[in-house]
């Protein structure tokens, strides 16, 4: 489906079937590789690149075998758990499903279809906002980025205020989301069919009822990492919205500050751990996106900070540092 998500089912083509605990636990290090570096970007990696070392791991592990892991909740990668109750299905949030749901019909009214060419780039510029806790110092970068649409051409991306060079990517590397327009609308527009089409490393057809505590946090940060990509094909980012309405899990909290100083509403998943301080924000009234909340923490370990960031413009350009 995607080319992460493809190579297990490919790599199964010529091998034998991979066992749940060895197929969990390479779901356990692409999700944590990507995870680790947003905590620690200044230590990592690019975060692309992160995601294609985590790529190549997969094949790794298929081929060796691993152990199950323990994750911070207490639930192995299968999704059993040692601690009574603690895997059992939760009602979803009310309020964060109408934010989430309005969020998906205003996305319907006002999207606005295209389809770039596979030689072609994505441009985009992100605002970040970042503060550091303990003094409370403020840093803004932008962020512009030129992403090849079909992964052939070299990207020029930005973290941070870091220019990073992304090379075309080879045989067995991919990124989550595709870069390839045309696989990005292969995925599915039925909100219940995305989320089984993106958990299980793309190998799982299990119903969403038969679901366990790592399914669902995988479905919601690959849902999360979909909906950062600045342009999607028509009805994906709608779809997304309401894939993440099902989540059992998702929290609502008012009164979140955009980078842009504006208050909304920030949808959340505290069940993991790893989602400390992460929000989609989203207008309170309109239920218009309005960005991301995130933290991160210095290599020292020493200084944390909270970033605020959102989208400000895109376009599909000709040409490398073209601009619109």
């Amino acid at each position: 489906m995607t080319d992460e998500l493809e190579l297990l089912r490919d790599w199964n083509a010529d091998a034998s079937p991979l066992t749940e605990p060895t197929r969990a636990q390479a779901r356990h290090r692409l999700l944590n590789t990507i995870t680790r570096t947003e905590r620690h970007p200044d230590a990592a990696p690019s975060r692309r690149h992160a995601l294609r070392l985590a790529t190549a791991a997969l094949v790794t592990m298929a081929v060796t075998g691993a152990a199950v892991l323990i994750t911070e909740d207490g639930a192995d990668e299968g999704g059993r758990t040692n601690r009574a109750g603690t895997n059992a299905p939760q009602m979803r949030n009310a309020a964060a499903v109408t934010v989430l749901n309005g969020a998906a019909a205003r996305a319907s009214r006002h999207e606005k279809p295209v389809a770039p060419r596979d030689d072609q780039f994505i441009y985009s510029k992100r605002i970040i906002k970042e503060t550091e806790r303990k003094t409370g110092a403020v840093k803004t970068y932008v962020d512009v980025n030129w992403d090849s649409v079909d992964g052939s051409k070299r990207s020029l991306t930005m973290e941070l205020g870091r220019v990073i060079w992304e090379e075309p990517m080879g045989k067995n590397e991919g990124v989550w989301p595709p870069r390839e327009w045309s696989k990005l609308k292969k995925l599915p527009t039925d909100p219940e069919k995305l989320i089984q089409g993106i958990i299980g490393v793309g190998t799982s057809d299990k119903s969403i009822d038969a679901f366990t505590a790592w399914d669902w946090y995988e479905a919601y940060f690959m849902l999360g990492e979909l909906l950062k990509w600045p342009v999607l094909p028509e009805g994906l980012r709608p779809a997304a919205y309401e894939a993440l309405a099902l989540v059992p899990g998702v929290k609502a909290t008012p009164g979140m500050k955009d980078s842009a100083g504006r208050t909304g509403v920030g949808i959340s998943y505290p069940k993991r751990a790893s989602e400390k301080g992460k929000y989609l924000i989203f207008d309170p009234e309109s239920y218009e996106f309005l960005g991301f909340r995130a933290e991160r923490t210095s290599r020292s370990g020493k200084k944390t900070y909270i970033q605020l960031s959102h989208v400000a413009d895109w376009a599909i350009v000709d040409r490398l540092k073209q601009r619109p």
